[in-house]
């Protein structure tokens, strides 16, 4: 029998940050996965509730800054019996290095989910010489 894995949910985590917030509400850290290849690092955030018009994307001296809003789902005929889901933003910066292309980055949303393409420069990619005779 193959061997299974559980699936575990994991909570939306608030930030907890000694700035002082401009704007009510809670503020999340989104959970992320990062992997690379020769080529490029590949980061995943996990945003469920947000739509690609509500992300802001920022690069700045070298920093990375995600964010996402999450809105109420009803409307304003809707009346609330029960509220589950949190409303809120989600917030996360990186620090990128000199080894990314920054001018190359891509994102995509999909499914909740950000992709961000992070290339690597043509200086960090591992290459072999070639060695002539004579």
């Amino acid at each position: 029998m193959a061997d299974t894995k559980e699936l575990q949910v994991k909570e939306k985590k608030e930030v907890t940050s000694p700035a002082e917030q401009t704007q009510p509400g809670l503020v999340f850290t989104p959970a992320v996965d990062i992997f690379e290849t020769e080529r490029e690092i590949t980061l995943l955030a996990d945003m469920p509730g947000v739509t690609s018009n509500d992300i802001t994307i920022d690069l700045k001296d070298g920093v990375l800054t995600l964010t996402g809003d999450v809105k109420p789902w009803e409307s304003e005929a809707e009346s609330d019996v029960l509220v589950e889901f949190e409303i809120g933003r989600y917030y996360r910066q990186f620090t990128l290095s000199d080894i990314i292309a920054q001018d190359r980055i891509e994102a995509k949303l999909e499914n909740g989910t950000l992709r961000l393409s992070l290339p690597k420069a043509e200086k960090a990619i591992p290459r072999q010489i070639t060695v002539t005779a004579g």
